[in-house]
């Protein structure tokens, strides 16, 4: 898909449009204009002559015409490439899509290229902004999702010219022209419709750059457009640095996102700092940011690694009031930054945090181990004196130190930083007072021991640093692993489910299974919200929480406990928002009335509020298919009737209207069989109607009896030998058959409209033979003739309703239902029907297959043939 953007009405998108479509024209592409709105102006009406153009669809509407593109007409023509003017047009009342670019989506799914044209003032996104100085607002808009899959040309002409174009009369007529010049046209608001169109589409051409950039992995900032990353925590002010980066995108007409890095030190994290966190990251959401939370050991590496990922060009961080000691114990995170992020504009913003601050939002001190970790560790050192107390008459002081390491490594080891310093003082401790002399004492003779000691608290110490950086990676990775599993387990419960109800069940046992909350979806209809599925029986929404959920629903936004909207309601409700619709509303809220969520759970839910509104898009998507289809083939049935009544019924009846002018004159036996035969044979054509109609409305009833295929044959063709004039009955129907269980008048039908499409397809004065076969549990009874026989390979359409070939009952007369109908009957009383061509000459052979449940089983022996 490609798109003429244009910042206003005259700048020469739709000339552009044609112009380009003539020069693929000339390349040998295959073009044609579904629709092009000239405007009376001579140039474009000019491109429009040299190319082939599908007639528009005419729709009456109070009392009037429109024409709108005839879609179904384009789908068949199936071009290479459809030229398509106005993307934003709103279509006429009963047309298949309410609008034109919804007409477009299904051109491009057919395989079918598309050019059209667009206004910066119909992108939905836009549309309040543009409101905001033209004071004009813009009824007709396109989802922000159409520029994003399509390619960009922007059509630009300065202000000052197309206002000279307007008053030439070249844009509208003069009258119009000068009501625009002093209203939407003027240069300030042309001039402001440019820079959006402009940097509109350099926002699209970046976010193409980057999907390109990322399936290659070419790695590189690739600064073609600013992208703004801030990071967030829990510290008072990150509201702060999310105001700021949003004045600093709209500024620069950016997308920004906040990045949350979640290290070790958030597993310390209490309540008040949970609820902090949850408060900004709704924030970002509220002024339309993205949110991501990268797990890391450290927030350096945790930020470097985003900025790669997301190409960013501009980070805003915090930086907090902190002593000169503790920057030379843990360095400075922004210095780190500066020096580690080429490429990327570092704005630092102060972050204070008052020595008064209230508890909850001091830097949270790491754990200091447990009472259970420090009695192992005095116990294995007690061990290790124990043994080399035991073996101190083989050992010397050496190796006596080098088995205290053994309980340093192992208490850092298992149980952190402080257990396995602790471990080192008192190895330290035991093995002076036990081994070295003056024994007994504290007190160290040698200095060399003293070296002993100094290595027994750097092992703990270098020992616990490292252990600990493992842990924390393990548990990351373990996080990591147990989202990934329960995204997949999610996505895997969600795909095979077609039904909506069971599908919102689902939705809300897994969620609530994961979040150990209580979980509701509520899905639109005719006059509001309704409860689809809940995860239990014991949940109730007062009138606060079902407006909390509406206006999730209505503002694509999330509402409730714990986010900036309507938080006196005890659930929280997230949109579940698949592409521009939101299909529904998801709720979740805790028994003891806590907040549902904590914010490092926020992004597992996002991923999983996606998937869910992704499969209940899918959901959607494949009624309206179905909905479609069947509009399709009520219309294909409509054209096929109106067809068949005006010509195949119309035929016979004007045979019998003439014959009974005739009447007048005198009455010979002619005119009388004329008269019966055109009549009986328009008695067939409305039959057959009325059958397939009995058929699709599941209206047959059928009344199973034991029949004998002899009488049945025989009487089929006694009230079929009018259609089967001039051509010989050859019977091979053995008397010993047995009996067969189905609908007498049923099979009746059926054998009547097989020799019905035998008699019209055979060639003149050759004979049509009725044949049963009783094999292997299987009994067919075959009508076989001698004609052109059906086209190779495409045997099973002449079964399809209204299919016209050579070589059925399609071509030659006849209402194209006789062999639908069979087959329709045929399956109704559990039998089968087949159609193939002869193997001993020319012609084809039609077999109704009557499987062993409907054979009549009877004492004498049954024949093979």
């Amino acid at each position: 898909m490609k798109i003429f953007l244009g910042a206003a009405p005259g700048v020469g998108k739709t000339y552009e449009m044609l112009t380009d479509g003539a020069a693929r024209a000339r390349d040998g592409v295959d073009v044609v204009i579904g629709v092009v709105e000239t405007h009376g102006r001579a140039e474009t009406e000019a491109l429009v002559r040299g190319h082939e153009i599908v007639a528009r669809r005419a729709v009456p509407y109070e009392g009037r015409t429109l024409h709108e593109m005839d879609i179904d007409a384009v789908l068949e023509r199936a071009p290479r490439l459809v030229l398509v003017d106005e993307l934003a047009h709103t279509n006429a009342p009963g047309s298949r899509h309410p609008k034109r670019f919804q007409d477009v989506e299904e051109l491009l799914d057919a395989g079918i290229d598309v050019y059209s044209t667009l206004n910066i003032q119909h992108i939905e996104s836009l549309n309040d902004v543009v409101a905001s100085f033209t004071r004009v607002r813009v009824r007709e808009t396109v989802p922000d999702s159409i520029l994003e899959q399509a390619e960009i040309e922007v059509v630009d002409i300065p202000p000052d010219e197309l206002i000279e174009r307007l008053k030439a009369g070249k844009v509208y007529l003069p009258q119009e022209a000068t009501r625009a010049l002093s209203h939407f046209f003027s240069k300030s608001n042309l001039s402001a419709l440019r820079e959006l169109a402009l940097r509109r589409a350099a926002q699209a051409v970046d976010a193409q750059m980057l999907d390109h950039v990322r399936a290659l992995g070419v790695g590189g900032t690739w600064a073609g457009g600013e992208r703004i990353v801030v990071a967030i925590n829990e510290l008072p002010g990150a509201d702060g640095l999310v105001r700021a980066a949003k004045r600093s995108a709209d500024a620069l007409h950016a997308p920004w996102t906040a990045v949350y890095i979640e290290t070790q030190r958030a597993q310390s994290f209490g309540e008040a700092e949970h609820r902090s966190l949850a408060a900004v990251m709704n924030l970002v959401t509220r002024l339309g940011g993205v949110v991501a939370t990268v797990p890391a050991t450290s927030i350096v590496d945790g930020l470097k690694a985003f900025l790669v990922d997301a190409r960013g060009t501009q980070l805003i961080v915090g930086k907090t009031h902190r002593s000169r000691l503790f920057e030379l114990r843990h360095g400075s995170v922004v210095d780190r930054l500066v020096r580690e992020t080429p490429g990327v504009a570092v704005h630092v913003l102060p972050l204070e945090v008052s020595a008064d601050a209230p508890a909850r939002f001091r830097m949270p001190r790491g754990p200091w181990g447990s009472r259970r970790g420090y009695m192992w560790t005095a116990l294995m050192v007690a061990g290790v004196t124990a043994a080399a107390s035991a073996l101190f008459h083989i050992l010397d002081l050496g190796n006596v130190a080098l088995l205290y390491l053994l309980p340093v490594m192992a208490a850092a080891t298992l149980f952190g930083l402080r257990t396995g310093l602790f471990a080192g003082l008192v190895s330290s401790l035991a093995y002076n007072f036990f081994f070295l002399p003056p024994t007994g004492t504290l007190t160290v003779n040698n200095p060399e021991n003293i070296i002993s000691i100094l290595v027994l608290l750097g092992v703990a110490a270098l020992t616990s640093q490292l252990t600990s950086r493992v842990r924390a990676q393990a548990d990351m990775a373990a996080a990591s692993a147990r989202t990934n599993a329960a995204l997949a387990g999610f996505l895997r419960r969600l795909t095979p489910l077609s039904d909506p109800v069971e599908l919102a069940r689902t939705i809300c046992e897994d969620i609530a299974r994961l979040f150990d909350t209580r979980t509701v979806v509520l899905v639109p209809n005719g006059s509001g919200l309704v409860v689809q599925a809940a995860s239990g029986m014991d949940f109730r929404l007062e009138t606060m929480e079902m407006a909390a959920a509406q206006w999730a629903y209505d503002n694509a936004a999330p509402t409730g406990k714990g986010s900036g909207t309507l938080a006196a309601s005890d659930w929280y409700f997230q949109p579940l928002r698949a592409g521009d619709k939101v299909q529904g509303v998801l709720g979740l809220s805790k028994d003891d009335g806590g907040d549902p969520l904590r914010p490092d759970q926020l992004p597992l839910l996002t991923s999983l509020v996606d998937q869910a509104a992704l499969a209940l898009e899918r959901l959607r998507l494949e009624e309206d298919m179905r909905d479609v289809e069947a509009v399709r083939t009520r219309d294909r049935l409509r054209a096929a009737l109106l067809s068949s009544v005006s010509h195949d019924l119309r035929t016979p009846l004007t045979a019998v209207m003439a014959a009974a002018a005739e009447l007048h004159h005198g009455t010979t036996p002619e005119l009388i069989a004329t008269i019966e035969s055109e009549a009986a044979r328009l008695n067939r054509f409305v039959a057959n109607l009325l059958d397939m109609a009995r058929v699709e409305a599941g209206a047959l009833n059928l009344k199973v009896e034991a029949v004998d295929l002899t009488d049945a044959v025989a009487g089929a063709a006694h009230d079929a030998r009018r259609s089967l004039e001039g051509h010989a009955i050859e019977l091979a129907v053995p008397s010993a058959m047995p009996l067969v269980k189905v609908d007498q008048q049923l099979l009746h039908h059926c054998l009547l409209n097989l020799l019905d499409n035998a008699g019209r397809y055979a060639d003149p004065g050759t004979p049509i033979l009725i044949e049963a076969a009783h094999s292997f549990g299987m009994l067919k009874l075959s009508v076989i003739d001698q004609g052109p026989g059906l086209p190779p390979g495409r045997e099973a359409e002449v079964f399809e309703t209204f299919r016209r070939f050579e070589g059925s009952d399609r071509a030659v007369g006849g209402t194209g239902l006789g062999l639908a109908i069979v087959k329709a009957f045929s399956e109704a009383m559990g039998m089968t029907v087949e159609a193939a061509n002869r193997s001993d000459g020319s012609g084809a052979r039609f077999s109704l297959c009557f499987p062993s449940a409907l054979i009549v089983r009877n004492n004498s022996p049954e024949s093979e043939y």
